[in-house]
């Protein structure tokens, strides 16, 4: 599939100031008098950042509202069964071999031919799983009894069976080419993968977890299926590697009535699972450095950004300007929105301390992408003039305890001590010497202080040992011999998708192109919505109101999924190996990903961070344990009461480390969000006051600070002294001040050609089994090789003197061409 069958989205009007035509008058002031204001009052967010969130809310999210109905009916189903077995017992007066007795019996269930019977025991399984509720009081006794049933059932051989039923529904064709030709799905199409799906989640999901009260044969549980779900023992791959068939399968319309929520959030926790969260990854990186023998992490940057405070975001245009018309008008009021208490901090006598601090979203100075023009006279005033600074926000004493330089070591790479040597040498010495780092005679004595300086924070990565390393294995085939690979889950996993790579990653993108909140509905776009949808649409306008709620978190998740699943892709494929993170890093630039994670910024991001798209009395385990109070127009209206949305901060922070992995030291990449006007859609997503989203933000800022200009530098100091102390320094990297910007052409084709040739001889190298076989060993002994057993047909016989006759003796021998010079 290539990168052109990709569902491209739009980005020419990502800034209003492309091609369309921008709305004037006072709406437009309002709005954006309101976005201020709004802006003013964002509070810092509590929020930090994991592998999940709680235990509770992911197994919540695994349900839609929709489907609320359906609990009752797994209790149904499961009562009528096990009250001919029990005679009147309940499932936790059980002893644990009754259980498992009974357990037993529900698998030997699971084979019968009758589907409609295979789908109640399934629908009983599916009670177990999610802690026999109407035996329980309390949340905490369905989360406890469903934990203890989950080992149970995988004990018991549950997750195989539901595996083999699982396989057989992506391949009922009965069923996918009817769904094909049904103008409307519904719940209704999907119920057994649902079913199954559930069962599978709430295993992989419960079972992933550890508590302190796990017992010791759940530990060694854990591991077996960890292990089991890694490796290729699901029909010759790994189980990842099904579910990322039913996406592509799903995305082709060939099979539209797969629930696709289910099938991302079960991908990403066996992802999960199998190769491990951030801490893992980090835990694996100092592993991988010690194995190479380069020195450690100069500080875990997990915890760095744990420790960060967020910064208030830069005062806004429409704040600056209503301040001066109050100036004029002879007001003596305070400045809205200039506090700047965490960005100024730091350096409390910059310079630069009352400077113009706009924020210009909607100023055609940020959207030109800084070509530097005719400041407008009413900007000149805000720059001649600067407001007056503002009253102290915070107590004396609040900034005593502010920590103390900044939070991170500088790093230096080996080729910017390379290209600092080889320009002081053709300054001062008139020739260079190559990759020398070294020598130092002719050089003055400030040259050598500098490269003494560089050299004590010099930073090797794994990437670049496994970059050498394969060029040295390129070069020297027959020398350094096989690599000995490391089957490790990552290696199966990538050695799995690699054949249909292009696809899965286009398939994902479609997706998250489809739940995106920016884009618009049309007919040609994949209906994601098809495990959400009732059979009967909503007749009263309570029943509207629960059904946008529930497509709305339903679309949430799904971008919470799958940004969480390419993140934790990419950075494992990363440490794994170089090559093969960037032959993901590329086919999801070929398929638009950068305009994509643009667009779904493109939003008031704010709106989007605090939106209340849940209904906490429907969340289970809440709804099958506590009465269900009535629901009215204004309960739905006034949703839950807490801060923000913990999916939705989880998925942006996601959608822009995507977003920093593909453009790090990419130049040609680093241009494409210079062109796309990405500047002003970032700054806006400053106004999220939490301190690892902004990190990030920073970082995208800082790599494209250069080529915005002067007049962007200058208008958007204090955005530059946030990345100066936010972001890590590479102590010669001139991403302040460079003007060089014409000096290196944007040639993006030539680059990613490079780097795909690189990626190619890596996988042929590395993976092609087919190798070319120049480089076999060839035996030369005329006596061995006359004496090796050669396979001949039965007829051989009968005929080899008519085969001696016509490939031998009838073809004339030109003796005197082994005398002939080549």
């Amino acid at each position: 599939m290539q990168a052109e069958d990709m569902e491209v989205p739009i980005i020419n009007n990502l800034n209003d100031n492309g091609d369309r035509q921008r709305p004037r008058g006072k709406d437009v002031f309002k709005d954006q008098q309101k976005e201020s204001e709004s802006s003013m009052e964002s509070p810092n967010l509590e929020f930090e950042y994991g592998d999940t969130d709680t235990l509770t809310a992911e197994l919540s999210e695994l349900y839609s509202y929709t489907e609320e109905p359906e609990f009752a009916l797994n209790r149904d189903y499961f009562e009528e069964d096990f009250r001919s077995h029990a005679r009147g017992r309940r499932w936790i007066e059980l002893t644990v071999e009754e259980q498992k007795a009974y357990v037993m019996r529900l698998l030997d269930a699971l084979e019968v031919t009758d589907r409609d019977k295979r789908l109640k025991v399934a629908r009983a399984i599916l009670y177990l799983a999610q802690g026999v509720f109407d035996e329980c009081d309390t949340e905490v006794d369905v989360l406890h009894w469903s934990r203890h049933n989950v080992f149970l059932l995988y004990n018991m051989g549950i997750f195989t069976a539901l595996l083999e039923l699982l396989s057989m529904e992506i391949d009922n064709s009965q069923a996918c080419s009817s769904a094909v030709r049904k103008p409307a799905i519904s719940l209704a199409d999907s119920t057994e993968l649902r079913v199954l799906l559930s069962i599978m989640y709430l295993m992989v999901e419960t079972i992933r977890v550890q508590t302190e009260d796990d017992r010791p044969e759940w530990i060694t549980a854990r591991e077996a299926f960890k292990n089991e779900l890694g490796s290729p023992l699901y029909n010759g791959e790994p189980f990842a590697l099904l579910l990322f068939t039913m996406v592509t399968k799903f995305c082709s319309m060939n099979a539209p009535h797969f629930p696709m929520k289910k099938v991302l959030l079960l991908l990403w926790k066996t992802i999960l699972f199998t190769l491990g969260g951030f801490e893992e990854l980090q835990e694996m990186k100092v592993r991988g450095r010690e194995r190479l023998n380069l020195p450690p992490l100069p500080e875990d940057s997990i915890k760095v950004v744990r420790a960060m405070r967020a910064a208030s975001p830069p005062a806004s245009a429409m704040e600056l300007i209503e301040q001066q018309q109050q100036q004029k008008r002879g007001r003596r009021s305070r400045r809205p929105l200039v506090k700047q208490d965490s960005l100024d901090t730091y350096n409390e006598r910059d310079p630069f301390k009352n400077d113009d601090a706009r924020d210009e979203e909607e100023d055609p100075e940020d959207t030109d992408s800084g070509i530097e023009g005719e400041v407008d006279p009413l900007d000149r005033d805000v720059i001649i003039q600067p407001p007056p600074p503002p009253p102290p926000l915070r107590p004396p004493t609040e900034r005593v305890n502010f920590p103390k330089g900044l939070p991170w070591a500088p790093k230096v790479r080996e080729k910017d001590i390379e290209h600092f040597l080889e320009t002081s040498r053709n300054k001062f010495i008139g020739f260079t010497l190559g990759n020398d780092t070294e020598t130092l005679v002719g050089l003055p004595r400030p040259i050598h202080e500098s490269v003494k300086t560089l050299k004590q924070h010099k930073y090797v990565s794994i990437a670049e040992v496994q970059i050498k390393r394969e060029e040295e294995l390129q070069q020297c085939p027959m020398t350094l011999g096989e690599e000995e690979v490391e089957e490790t889950p990552t290696e199966m996993l990538y050695l799995g998708m690699l054949p249909n790579l292009s696809q899965y990653v286009i398939a994902l993108l479609k997706l998250l192109l489809a739940a995106a909140p920016t884009s618009k509905a049309k007919t040609d776009s994949i209906n994601i919505l098809a495990d959400v949808l009732p059979e009967e649409m909503p007749i009263t306008v309570l029943q509207s109101m629960k059904l946008g709620i529930d497509v709305n978190r339903h679309k949430e998740i799904i971008v919470k999924a799958i940004s969480a699943l390419l993140l934790l892709l990419l950075k494992h494929f990363k440490l794994n190996h170089i090559y093969q993170f960037e032959i993901v890093s590329q086919h999801l630039v070929f398929a638009n990903c950068i305009p994509l994670i643009l667009k779904f910024f493109n939003q008031n991001i704010m709106s989007y961070i605090s939106a209340k798209n849940s209904i906490c009395v429907l969340d289970f385990p809440h709804c099958v344990v506590h009465e269900m109070p009535e629901l009215t127009a204004e309960s739905l209206e006034a949703g839950d009461s807490n801060q923000f949305c913990w999916r939705n901060l989880f998925s942006c922070i996601n959608l822009l480390r995507i977003l920093n992995k593909l453009t790090k030291w990419k130049h040609s990449r680093t241009m494409m969000l210079v062109v796309f006007k990405s500047a002003p859609i970032l700054k806006r997503a400053l106004k999220v006051k939490q301190a690892m989203m902004q990190l990030y933000v920073l970082k995208l800022l800082k790599i494209q600070t250069k080529y915005l200009g002067r007049q962007w530098r200058k208008s958007n100091m204090k955005t530059m002294s946030a990345i100066y102390q936010k972001v890590r320094h590479r102590l010669n990297d001139d991403w302040a001040y460079g003007n060089d910007i014409d000096a290196r052409p944007w040639d993006f084709q030539a680059e990613e050609c490079a780097l795909r040739e690189s990626i190619e001889k890596f996988n042929s190298r590395r993976y092609d089994k087919n190798k070319n076989g120049d480089f076999m060993p060839v035996d030369n002994c005329l006596q061995s090789v006359l004496g090796q057993r050669v396979d001949l047909p039965e007829d051989f016989h009968y005929s080899y003197e008519m085969w001696l006759e016509r490939e031998v003796f009838s073809q004339p021998i030109q003796w005197e061409g082994l005398l002939q010079n080549p």
